[in-house]
């Protein structure tokens, strides 16, 4: 094959970027290195203030104006450096090649205007196709995200619909213009379980019949266990480990992701077993130690790991940014029953 075919179609290389302060600049992406092949799901996960949300906003060239920059690295979407565009051309890429997904579609969707006027409008920018052919194309849409009577939607306004059916409604916005890539942030997080599960299943199955490729951004492991292909784990503004779904969930080299794997709900556990949790803190972002970040909440710690930062992960397979003897690391971790029963259980919940 061509090395076009092979080339991933979105790397991200050593990116950097920080929040400017009144305490000064807080590092928020501190070398994150990562890349999405056509079609593959990747996650993004990791505690509140990993990263992950901003991780999504620097590709989308979305970090706020006032006090956020990146200052080093690159993303490259088909070999084309985002960094390097105008926001006339990020304007123009965005919800056309690649689609966001936000956390909460109540502050996201206009409450002014109809869920067809949305659509229309996002429609008709990318395509400039006539009204009519625009309103045809959002009831496909609708359909395809499983919303019932979708023709009698699109005269709703957002606040006449579920939380439910209005994130569906933000699936079907990022779905438009079928983009190659959808980053969905958080994109269950208000939502109940039950209808977490079943946004879930959506999302995964609209992507693999379009071939979409997706980032998912998440701090639950049970959500990566029944979607992701690859999971890169987060935890102060770095990838501490990635690798394949299975090797995350059953060959583990990290503390950090043990412990994130170890907080997961079980049906195979007494009701009466806690759950497993992460002592301490994270460090803070305005100064970060000269060692490994997580040296002040791991079991594993070693004098090295206080002041030599481990080398960071390779995208293309399984590695962790950790000093310690990965077989010491699993010493302890509870076995999975299967990556599937384990997102099945997580989503009962």
């Amino acid at each position: 094959m061509g090395t076009d075919v092979e080339a991933p179609l979105l790397e991200v290389c050593d990116l950097q970027a920080v929040y400017d302060s009144p305490r000064g600049p807080v590092h928020a992406l501190n070398g994150v290195s990562f890349s999405v092949r056509a079609g593959e799901v990747l996650a993004l996960v990791g505690e509140s203030g990993s990263g992950k949300s901003a991780t999504a906003f620097a590709i989308m060239g979305l970090l706020p104006r006032t006090n956020g920059r990146i200052i080093a690295g690159q993303v490259l979407f088909e070999q084309r450096d985002l960094l390097r565009l105008s926001e006339r051309q990020l304007r123009a890429l965005r919800g056309d090649e690649i689609a966001l997904v936000f956390q909460n579609p109540m502050t996201t969707l206009n409450p002014t205007l109809t869920i067809g006027a949305q659509l229309r409008e996002v429609i008709r920018q990318h395509t400039g196709v006539s009204r009519r052919a625009a309103d045809a194309r959002a009831v496909e849409l609708l359909g395809l995200v499983e919303i019932p009577d979708p023709a009698a939607r699109l005269k709703s306004y957002p606040h006449q619909l579920s939380g439910g059916l209005r994130q569906r409604v933000m699936i079907a916005l990022a779905l438009s213009c079928d983009p190659k890539l959808l980053i969905a942030d958080e994109a269950t997080t208000a939502l109940d379980v039950t209808t977490q599960a079943q946004v879930l299943r959506l999302l995964k199955r609209v992507t693999a019949k379009l071939g979409t490729a997706m980032v998912v951004i998440t701090h639950s492991m049970g959500v990566v266990a029944g979607l992701a292909d690859r999971v890169a784990v987060m935890y102060a503004g770095r990838i501490v480990e990635i690798g394949d779904v299975e090797e995350i969930f059953y060959t583990a080299r990290h503390p950090y992701t043990v412990g994130l794997l170890g907080a997961i709900p079980r049906m195979d556990t007494p009701r009466s077993q806690e759950l497993v949790s992460i002592e301490g803190r994270p460090p803070s972002l305005l100064a970060l130690p000269a060692g490994c970040p997580f040296a002040d909440r791991c079991r594993h710690v070693m004098d090295r790991c206080t002041t030599e930062a481990p080398a960071p992960v390779s995208p293309a397979r399984h590695t962790a940014a950790c000093w310690a003897d990965p077989e010491d690391v699993r010493a302890g971790m509870a076995e999975p029953v299967s990556v599937a029963a384990d997102a099945e259980g997580s989503e009962a919940r």
